[in-house]
């Protein structure tokens, strides 16, 4: 008899951290259509800190919280380190295929252990170094060129240099949130992110704002929204179970994104992404796994 499996067999945090994988896959799929249109990278990083700062300070009120937080320096350079990497991500994501950006943001894994190691003194185990070493790897592949409709061609150089970059301020971020959930709550800490993300992002765009139409505006909302299902779904997932027991399902929007770039944007993932991107998700699982 064949066993029956399903997504009721999953535990509560398990589908939580597929819905946040979900979300967050679909936000990718929305930036990416945003930006074929014609929409800047920076006025949609600017669209997007809009929502979520009014999301945001909604949930401090409602918690009753002061919205400044306590640790203020390390609170905006967290917020400074947000905005930048979005931008660099959002700006892979709208350059690269959603299955390419996706995977080498999942670099940063070992970008935090790096981080840990120099500035926490954290000491880092056999699979972290594995990690570190099949990341290397898996970005050097995804570096080769492909042959594309009889073509050779290369990924694009300072794509994937965003992209990493995005893992990196990743890190970072996860770095500092360690250290500011000493000291504030999770929603100031959120709130910082779109406070800094919009004045920045409106200064970078200067006069190239272009006023989006209808459908394009509804595109903007939604990678709002989805970023903001993402997160709840993360956060769920945490607080349902032990983080160890549900970060590997996250490693499931890899294949979310693949699905969507193929379904919406005709995108085939080449032989030199495929196996880049199973040495960088690989190491990443590794590291997670061997961590429980």
């Amino acid at each position: 008899m064949i066993k029956e499996t399903s997504l009721v067999h999953l535990s509560t945090g398990a589908r939580y951290m597929l819905l946040s994988a979900l979300g967050f896959a679909l936000m990718t799929a929305c930036v990416k259509s945003a930006a074929d249109r014609g929409i800047p990278v920076l006025e949609i990083v600017a669209f997007r800190a809009v929502i979520s700062l009014v999301l945001s300070y909604l949930d401090i009120k409602r918690k009753r919280l002061s919205v400044w937080g306590n640790n203020k320096p390390l609170l905006i350079a967290r917020g400074t380190v947000g905005a930048l990497t979005l931008i660099c991500v959002y700006y892979a994501v709208s350059t690269l295929s959603l299955a390419e950006a996706t995977v080498l943001q999942y670099t940063y894994p070992a970008f935090t252990a790096l981080i840990a190691l120099w500035f926490l003194k954290e000491r880092i185990q056999i699979a972290t170094v594995l990690c570190i070493g099949m990341s290397i790897v898996g970005v050097i592949a995804m570096m080769q060129p492909n042959l594309r409709d009889g073509l050779l061609t290369s990924t694009p150089p300072l794509s994937i240099l965003a992209a990493l970059i995005g893992a990196l301020g990743s890190a970072l971020a996860y770095v500092m949130v360690r250290q500011l959930s000493r000291t504030d709550d999770s929603s100031v800490i959120i709130f910082y992110f779109p406070l800094i993300a919009f004045p920045v992002s409106v200064v970078l765009l200067g006069d190239s704002f272009v006023t989006p139409s209808l459908e394009e505006l509804a595109l903007l909302i939604l990678v709002g929204i989805f970023t903001q299902v993402g997160q709840i779904g993360l956060t769920k997932a945490m607080a349902a179970e032990q983080a160890g027991k549900v970060t590997a399902y996250a490693y499931v929007q890899v294949v979310f994104s693949a699905i969507l770039g193929w379904s919406i944007f005709s995108e085939v993932p080449t032989v030199w992404t495929i196996a880049g991107g199973v040495l960088i998700i690989s190491g990443a699982l590794l590291n997670t796994l061997c961590k429980r």
